[in-house]
């Protein structure tokens, strides 16, 4: 089992910047992927940004270049930072880690970005 704690969403304006935490505790050692998705009014959630043990990541084409991941040394944290933000942006946020080797994905409650215009 592996707990997480988000934070870090709320409301900033077009333009700005928010910065989410996600911080895993449990079976953190069978980690081996950590990422951020976002979910719109009645819409599937989709990937924003992940990041893998060995450093890889992978960003949605509608961030690249305005969203970072990174995670902390311990691998129990990871981070989203989320610049020049647009209103588009505004999506409830949601931490998402997998394990190995039992392909487990477990998810967080979610914390809102809104950004206005």
């Amino acid at each position: 089992q592996v707990h997480l704690v988000e934070s870090g969403g709320g409301l900033v304006q077009a333009g700005g910047s928010l910065r989410l935490s996600c911080a895993a505790s449990g079976s953190i050692f069978r980690i081996n992927v950590m990422g951020w998705y976002r979910q719109y009014p009645g819409k599937q959630r989709e990937l924003v940004a992940a990041i893998l043990t060995g450093g890889l990541t992978n960003y949605a084409d509608s961030v690249k270049g305005r969203f970072t991941i990174s995670r902390d040394n311990a691998k129990t944290t990871v981070y989203l930072q989320m610049n020049s933000l647009k209103p588009e942006d505004t999506a409830v946020y949601y931490c998402q880690v997998g394990t190995a080797p039992n392909d487990m994905a477990y998810w967080g409650k979610g914390t809102l970005v809104t950004v206005s215009s």
